[in-house]
């Protein structure tokens, strides 16, 4: 069994905003793959699918963005899902917009979600998808920019991304994380 996990912040201020990115991501591998209804539960939105022969849950903390880790943990500890099996997708500003990059393992790099899951769970050896949202313009706080949404020139080549990462995610359960970062991962430049 597999757990995906979407980070975003719960509430209608925070949808479609960069910083829930992961959460639109994941939401739209639900809508493809799940056939029963979400359930509240780990603090949290689950739901259950199948993909191929694969039994994978997909979760959306509500315990907003800094302390994901809380309800991640609690999901692991429940269905047993060992770290190698857990798939964190968040935001990165440090990426180009639309840009994934997929990693085995690694520091969180400043994603306080990413930060969170991982001293709750106890290892940086987690797979994740960023996402690349892009970085704020000079006279922005981070922060701000993060919570603030795409703008309307953006939208279509979000949106496309957003196809693009539900569709690894598949591959991610199909496959494995090698897989990703060899089809996925934009060339180094340089």
């Amino acid at each position: 069994m597999k757990l995906v996990v979407g980070l975003g912040n719960p509430g209608r201020q925070y949808e479609q905003t960069r910083h829930n990115i992961g959460w639109d991501i994941v939401t739209e591998v639900v809508r493809k793959h799940c056939t029963s209804r979400t359930r509240i539960q780990f603090e949290g939105e689950l739901a259950d699918l199948l993909i191929d022969e694969h039994r994978v849950l997909v979760l959306l903390p509500h315990t907003f963005m800094n302390a994901s880790g809380r309800s991640v943990r609690k999901a692991c500890d429940y269905y047993d899902i060992s770290p190698s099996d857990l798939l964190v997708v968040c935001d990165d500003f440090q990426l180009p917009l639309s840009q994934l990059r997929w990693r085995a393992a690694g520091s969180s790099g400043g994603q306080k979600g990413l930060e969170d899951i991982i001293r709750h769970i106890g290892t940086e050896a987690i797979p994740r998808l960023r996402f690349g949202i892009g970085s704020p313009p000079p006279e922005w706080e981070a922060a701000d920019y993060v919570l603030g949404r795409f703008l309307t020139e953006e939208k279509d080549e979000v949106h496309q991304a957003v196809q693009v990462a539900a569709g690894a995610i598949v591959d991610w359960v199909r496959y494995d994380i090698d897989y990703c970062m060899n089809h996925y991962n934009a060339p180094s430049s340089g």
